[in-house]
């Protein structure tokens, strides 16, 4: 059976659980890029080090942006075109996702270049954590294009339904990124500026892996280099498709800058450095489920493209019930033992511990209905619906949380800063709860109109 013939009429839950574990153990090791930095540097280097790196993290989530933009965009109208046997537009869907990577990339580099010291001070760095930040970031954007392409033609690799490759991709390039982690902090001694090293190489990596992947027989769409230019209407549904993703991480980048400026004002730079590890375990957790997601997407999009409504249906209820599994097991694992996860990245500074232990408690606190909104957002971009997926992100990203966070803090102090985040978990599982079950009733409809 081919890959087209898999994705049709295979049963759901079987092919749900063959997507996953590839894509899972690739998304697992994708966060290690993240923790992994952070771990050796806040044993090998210091605590000050490790906040410095967090300063790092909203200009990551913008270039991670744009990767995810194009990637996902790409991969949907992929998956879609299959759905439809039009091989052709998916070719040409794969070619001008390229050079749109190509261009996202050069722009990022660019302009992160020119206003660097402006976007690192605006983040949160200070006199004591400028130094690692600058020295780790001169490194990263040099590799820009990497990351950028990587990411994105990994996520048309597992849309043409090649998860096991997919998976393989991370596995190489998330291996070298630990070891060569090691070498450069603790071998080598070159501090923040190795853990850059590390990651860029890595990426490196990753790029050539995929690209040599689209040249060869295993792939189900080729990149071909008479289709290595602009279709402006596919370009259109690309953009149209990722810009839920991407105004995700944008919005994370925003509220990660001005969450940095209040970790300061209310608990110092080892405050900004305790989110540095609340977000590599809010990484960890959050994509676990997006390996759910991962294994939907190409189902769910080629399903609903050949009309097959109740494949869609059953890949939705099953993405949401392992979806909620998985927040509820890591809520418990969090509230339990939170300290074992801190002492992880540092046990020499105190202050920093108590930070971290007593944020990640109360961050963590909505975690059971996080895996539900991921997993409606995702759905609504498989499907296309891009106003409801930028509607399920922006809803909590911007209206909700940035509120929050100068709100809260004038009553509870830091611990204010902490439970913005269940806050806004709650108030917009509600909203996206109302939004789904909108878009429930219209497949409900189709469904009846094609029987």
């Amino acid at each position: 059976m081919n890959k087209l013939e898999e994705l049709g009429k295979t049963d759901v839950g079987k092919l749900m659980w063959k997507y996953f574990v590839p894509a899972f153990v690739g998304v697992f090791l994708n966060a290690l890029y993240n923790i992994v930095d952070r771990i050796f540097i806040g044993q090998g280097v210091g605590a000050e080090a490790l906040s410095g790196i967090s300063v790092i993290f909203p200009v990551m989530l913008i270039m991670m942006g744009f990767g995810m933009m194009i990637g996902i965009g790409t991969g949907v109208v992929v998956s879609i075109n299959l759905g439809k046997r039009d091989l052709e537009t998916a070719e040409k869907t794969i070619g001008t996702g390229f050079v749109l990577m190509i261009i996202a990339s050069a722009v990022v580099m660019i302009l992160t270049y020119i206003f660097k010291k402006p976007v690192l001070q605006s983040f949160g760095a200070t006199a004591e954590t400028y130094q690692f930040a600058n020295d780790y970031l001169n490194i990263i954007l040099a590799g820009t294009i990497f990351m950028v392409v990587g990411f994105s033609l990994n996520n048309v690799i597992r849309s043409e339904g090649n998860a096991r490759i997919a998976m393989i991709s991370m596995i190489l390039s998330s291996v070298t990124n630990v070891l060569l982690d090691y070498i450069f902090i603790f071998r080598f001694g070159w501090g923040v500026k190795g853990a850059a090293w590390a990651t860029i190489i890595s990426m490196f990596v990753l790029m050539v892996w995929v690209l040599v992947h689209f040249n060869s027989k295993r792939s189900v769409v080729r990149l071909k280099q008479n289709n290595i230019r602009f279709d402006w209407f596919i370009l259109k549904q690309i953009v149209a498709i990722g810009m839920a993703p991407f105004a995700m991480q944008i919005a994370s980048s925003v509220v990660q800058g001005l969450l940095n400026k209040k970790l300061i004002q209310f608990g110092g730079d080892l405050a900004v450095g305790a989110m540095g590890i609340i977000n590599s375990m809010v990484t960890l957790f959050v994509m676990s489920i997006v390996a759910i997601n991962m294994a939907a997407q190409p189902i769910i999009g080629f399903n609903y493209g050949a009309k097959s409504v109740e494949r869609v249906k059953q890949s939705l209820k099953i993405s949401i019930i392992a979806a909620t599994a998985i927040a509820v097991g890591a809520f418990i694992l969090i509230e339990a033992m939170p300290g074992v996860f801190v002492k992880l990245f540092n046990n020499n500074s105190t202050v920093l511990y108590e930070l971290a232990r007593n944020g990640m408690t109360l961050v963590f606190l909505a975690l059971p209905i996080v895996g539900f909104q991921v997993v409606a957002s995702n759905f609504f971009q498989s499907v296309g619906k891009a106003k409801y997926a930028m509607f399920a992100t922006l809803f909590r990203q911007v209206i909700l949380l940035i509120p929050l966070l100068f709100l809260l803090p004038v009553f509870f102090g830091i611990n204010g800063i902490w439970l913005a985040f269940p806050v806004a978990d709650i108030v917009s599982a509600m909203a996206v709860a109302l939004v789904l079950y909108h878009e429930w009733k219209k497949l409900n409809l189709l469904e009846n109109e094609i029987a």
